[in-house]
């Protein structure tokens, strides 16, 4: 458990504040090329210090596990974040966060219909957060971050079908012919969603304007980047040593750390239902890891 633990924490809290590191970024920089250039940079600086530490070798792939791994960068990062950040044009931060949120719930339900039976806590835990997500998505608690509520309403809906595509393919992901090591798999989705996003904001017709660049951006694509070599890789380990469920808990902690950021640091509304919500949601966090502790032995830890 302990190593679990550290590894879930750089979903719960890095994670949590890409979404603001999303907003800094956006001030000016282009969306998708933006995001696709912070998931190379990540991939070359993790190439390279694998490289330097392990030999090359580790870098080795059949075509099956590139098949695979083009898959799964393209269909979780590349589609996931690239909704994500075109939306948070237009949805706050914090409620971007929340419709993520939806994720652990989409999750136990592909479960279900493999034939699988949650733990009662893990499925009390998702009732409950998701509980929290309504309280904090009433109508009237969300501000639009430009255009209009119709557009806050057509992007929120992408968000969601952004998460149903990470849900299935992270759930699918054991079934996957993945390299052994996870920071291999780590490498190729970075720069499989980088190149995918940078080629897809180019066609669609996003440029670059260095010269506009505010620090502000650059802070957060600084940011990003880290995030995504620390957080993804740790994600990348828990898909293959830990309760799905027991990993996707950070979809319901990211809310609370993106709510609480972008009213800090961006003056985003805190509404009380969002503070009910919030409250509500780490309740259910509480109940799913309690849930896939007591269902059955976690994987043992390979280090």
């Amino acid at each position: 458990m302990p190593q679990i633990l550290l590894r879930l924490l750089p979903l719960w809290f890095l994670w949590g504040a890409t979404y603001l590191g999303i907003v800094l970024m956006l001030d000016s920089m282009p969306s998708l090329m933006g995001n696709g250039s912070r998931f190379l940079a990540a991939s070359a600086v993790l190439a390279t210090l694998l490289v330097v530490v392990r030999g090359p070798r580790i870098l080795a792939v059949t075509r099956s596990q590139l098949r695979s791994l083009l898959v799964m960068g393209v269909m979780i990062l590349g589609v996931g974040i690239g909704i994500l950040g075109l939306a948070e044009r237009y949805v706050p931060s914090g409620i971007a966060a929340l419709l993520v949120s939806i994720t652990p719930l989409i999750i136990v339900l592909f479960r279900i219909r493999a034939g699988e039976r949650p733990a009662r806590l893990t499925m009390a835990g998702v009732a409950l957060g998701l509980i929290g997500l309504l309280l904090m998505l009433l109508p009237g608690g969300t501000v639009p971050v430009a255009g209009t509520d119709r557009d806050v309403v057509i992007w929120s809906i992408a968000i969601v079908l952004g998460s149903l595509s990470w849900a299935y393919f992270s759930w699918r992901s054991t079934s996957f012919d993945l390299p052994d090591d996870p920071l291999t798999t780590t490498v190729y989705e970075l720069l499989v969603a980088g190149v995918a996003m940078s080629v897809v904001g180019f066609l669609i017709g996003e440029r670059w304007d260095f010269d506009s660049i505010t620090t502000a951006s650059w802070i957060g694509w600084g940011y990003l980047m880290l995030a995504s070599l620390i957080a993804y890789a740790s994600y990348v380990w828990l898909l293959g040593n830990a309760p799905i469920s027991l990993t996707a808990t950070y979809a319901y902690v990211n809310p609370v750390v993106a709510v609480i950021l972008g009213a800090l640091i961006i003056s985003e509304p805190l509404t009380r239902d969002v503070v009910i919500g919030l409250t509500i949601v780490v309740g259910g966090v509480v109940l799913v890891v309690t849930g896939e502790r007591r269902r059955a032995p976690l994987a043992p830890d390979p280090s």
